[in-house]
C-alpha cells in the first residue's frame, strides 16, 4: 500500500499566492480516500467567507501546493 504525501492538515493557516483577495484561510476538513488511487481533498475557509477545496496529495499534479496554497 502507497501511503500519500499530504500537504495540509486541519488547523494550518494558509494564503493563496495569486488570489490575495481571499484573504488568509484555515484548513477544516481533511478527506482521505481508502481506496487505491483515490483522492486527498482539504477544504480550507477563507477571509472572503468562501469556502474552498484543493486537492492535497504532494504526489499529484493538481495539489494545492503547486496552484499556489501556501503555509503561513
Amino acid at each position: 500500500m502507497k501511503f500519500k504525501r499530504l500537504y495540509l492538515k486541519v488547523g494550518d493557516r494558509v494564503r493563496h499566492l495569486r488570489y490575495e483577495r481571499w484573504g488568509e484561510g484555515e484548513v477544516i476538513e481533511e478527506k482521505h480516500s481508502s481506496l487505491s488511487g483515490g483522492f486527498c481533498f482539504v477544504k480550507i475557509a477563507f477571509e472572503d467567507g468562501e469556502d474552498r477545496s484543493f486537492v492535497n496529495d504532494l504526489d499529484h499534479d493538481c495539489c494545492c501546493y503547486f496552484s499556489g496554497i501556501r503555509i503561513l
